[in-house]
């Protein structure tokens, strides 16, 4: 019983301290425009010693991408436990996904404008994504095959396999989009999610793109 009670402390102790280092961070980038010169020297302006910090992190890269984990699993936290999200089509899913995101970001937007790169170039790794991505693309594959069961979602060869990756494009796109909308309220980054999105189950779904491999799939039989 008492073991059990010391772990819990311990768990808790170490979660404080990751946040506050996390916090504390997110601080000094956001008062000086830049990451600190060193560990020791951030540790020694928040009193922590450099072992602490050590304890959680092994860089300050790695302290980022907790940072944008965190925003994320607050996301699906958000999301899951909305008693309504069980009811939600594939689509109203990925809709709840992107616009709840958003709202997690908005809170921390000072932080994303500082860090998001101001002209993003095409297939351009963030090293502070690493852990969000898998997680991300882990979540939406539960709500891709929902929709594939559902019928919602049509399974191709080859292509559905993909539809995870087009989906973090998406994503990037949308905080991309996001980063720069200047309109009221963020009204633009509102109507690009539910265009996106609705555009990629219009191409998930039984559309064109299917007439057109059936063609290609006769032509191929007959030529």
């Amino acid at each position: 019983m008492e073991e059990t009670k010391a772990k819990r402390t311990t768990k808790k102790s170490t979660a404080d301290m990751a946040e506050k280092i996390r916090k504390s961070y997110i601080d000094y980038l956001l008062e000086h425009g830049k990451e600190p010169a060193s560990v020791y020297s951030f540790a020694k302006i928040n009193k922590i010693k450099e072992e602490e910090f050590y304890s959680q992190y092994s860089s300050f890269t790695a302290l980022e991408k907790d940072v944008w984990k965190g925003f994320l699993e607050t996301t699906l936290h958000t999301v899951i436990n909305d008693p309504t999200y069980g009811t939600y089509s594939s689509r109203e899913k990925m809709l709840a996904l992107y616009f709840t995101l958003i709202e997690v970001l908005k809170a921390n937007r000072s932080y994303v404008l500082l860090v998001w790169p101001k002209s993003p170039r095409p297939g351009q790794k963030m090293a502070y994504l690493e852990s969000f991505k898998p997680a991300f693309k882990n979540f939406v594959n539960d709500i891709l095959n929902e929709g594939k069961e559902s019928g919602e979602i049509v399974t191709r060869p080859y292509i559905s396999e993909k539809y995870d990756e087009a989906a973090w494009l998406q994503v990037l796109f949308l905080i991309n989009f996001w980063v720069k909308d200047d309109s009221k309220a963020f009204e633009s980054t509102d109507a690009a999610i539910e265009k996106s999105v609705n555009l990629a189950f219009d191409l998930f779904g039984q559309g064109p793109l299917d007439s057109i491999i059936d063609f290609g799939k006769f032509l191929f039989q007959h030529r």
